[in-house]
């Protein structure tokens, strides 16, 4: 259950038993022990995305991990992280530490597009998705559900610095992080100001159109 919220970030009961393939009432009992044992938390709306038209009835509830909840997971990277930077201060100083910062964002935004730029995230574990900002606004949020240096991030702000500059360098446009892992907020949102998320659906409708057509003419 931990690893699945691990992956695809947060989500609600419903969501959460159709990927684990268990009944909702099974999915409910693992939700309560982890609430117990404070490895998730509970939120009557996602942390991302536009606010939820209001319906009659209980409010979908959604299910985070908590800090406590990601160290449960596997944060190897993140130790070994935090020791790098920590030698790289002590032996070059700070100035070093942002430089190895910039060299990582540029490498992983080194693709342009927001589609590859989200693929490299996923391949180093962030579990990033795009998401529209809110229902009448004309921006969109790049969400990162985990955090696999979240601890170095913590200490090192060069880390989100740096990758939310090279956010906008690839992009063409200036960003705003809104939310970081790192400072205890729940995800890692970077606020894009243009509605990339609809242009982004356009395109992988129309390669998915062009894929099935490929597949019939064969």
């Amino acid at each position: 259950m931990a690893r699945v919220l691990l992956e695809v970030g947060a989500a609600t009961a419903v969501d959460l038993s159709h990927t684990l393939g268990t009944s909702v009432q099974a999915t409910r009992r693992s939700l309560g022990s982890l609430l117990a044992t404070d490895l998730i938390e509970s939120h009557e709306r996602a942390p991302f995305g536009p606010t939820p038209t209001r319906r009659r009835g209980r409010p979908s509830v959604t299910y985070s991990l908590t800090r406590l909840g990601r160290s449960a997971c596997d944060q190897s990277n993140d130790d070994l992280a935090l020791e790098t930077l920590r030698f790289i201060d002590r032996t070059f100083g700070r100035t070093a530490v942002r430089a190895f910062a910039a060299e990582r964002a540029a490498r992983m935004t080194a693709g342009g597009s927001i589609l590859s730029i989200i693929d490299v995230l996923n391949d180093e574990g962030y579990a990033a998705t795009l998401e529209p900002a809110s229902k009448n606004s004309h921006s969109s949020q790049l969400c990162q559900h985990h955090c696999p240096v979240v601890a170095a991030a913590s200490e090192f702000p060069e880390l989100c610095e740096e990758e939310t500059h090279a956010f906008g360098a690839a992009l063409g446009q200036h960003v705003t992080r809104l939310a970081t892992l790192a400072h205890g907020d729940p995800i890692c949102t970077t606020l894009i100001p243009n509605n990339i998320f609809s242009q982004v659906q356009q395109e992988q409708h129309q390669a998915r159109n062009l894929r099935e057509s490929r597949e019939v003419s064969a």
